[in-house]
């Protein structure tokens, strides 16, 4: 796949190394030089010195044949004007944008942009972690109403089946982890120590999780 990034920080490089490394023909643009640094020396892909902004700047990057364009500077309004002009002027059939400062948010929303927010998604996998340890987030979607939650089978759970720590319509199973491999478990799947289970949940059907967990299933959240 043609794929263009835009921005070479931290976060930019990041992902174009990871497409590189998949693969991948990519180009990322950035009008700092000193930004290419953060690159890894075996990257072989297109370097673009230059500003996004610049119609030029993105033909020398190959727009006209991208397939993917990535937006991940840390300007909200060069990436809602980057990602636009893509979409409309170029037809790029893919824009993903990086929303830098979370207040501006809804301007991605106006566009009917497809966005990742990683300030906000960061917060988002802290609060957990602070509020409701032993349940790691792996995966949010919407507005973060559902999360894929990887969870940690303690000693006392082992035995049990996955239905025994569910609460009906709140949590699915979604994928356990045993001995290196991994299974998509049902309701009736036996645990055992040392499982990492990916559960599907809301918010109360987390908070169930977690009590179910530290409660070895012998007491329930009231629900």
């Amino acid at each position: 796949m043609n794929i263009i990034v835009v921005g070479c920080g931290r976060f930019g490089a990041a992902l174009a190394y990871r497409l590189f490394k998949s693969g991948h023909n990519v180009s990322i643009i950035d009008r700092n030089p000193d930004a290419f640094d953060n690159l890894p020396p075996d990257f072989v892909g297109l370097i673009v010195e230059g500003d996004a902004l610049s119609q030029d700047v993105l033909i020398r990057a190959g727009i006209e044949k991208a397939e993917s364009l990535a937006l991940a500077t840390n300007s909200d309004t060069t990436n809602v004007v980057v990602a636009h002009a893509a979409r409309e002027a170029f037809g790029v059939p893919n824009v993903v944008v990086r929303n830098y400062d979370p207040r501006y948010r809804s301007l991605y929303d106006e566009f009917k942009l497809q966005t990742v927010s990683s300030v906000l998604w960061g917060v988002q996998c802290m609060e957990e972690a602070i509020l409701y340890p032993g349940a790691e987030v792996s995966f949010s979607f919407g507005e973060g109403e559902v999360k894929i939650y990887e969870l940690a089978i303690p000693a006392h759970w082992e035995g049990r089946k996955i239905k025994d720590m569910l609460i009906k319509g709140e949590c699915v199973p979604v994928a356990l982890i045993r001995d290196g491999g991994a299974l998509i478990p049902d309701q009736e799947t036996v645990l055992e120590k040392g499982d990492i289970l990916q559960v599907s949940a809301t918010a109360k059907g987390r908070k169930y999780l977690l009590a179910q967990l530290s409660l070895g299933g012998k007491g329930g959240l009231d629900t």
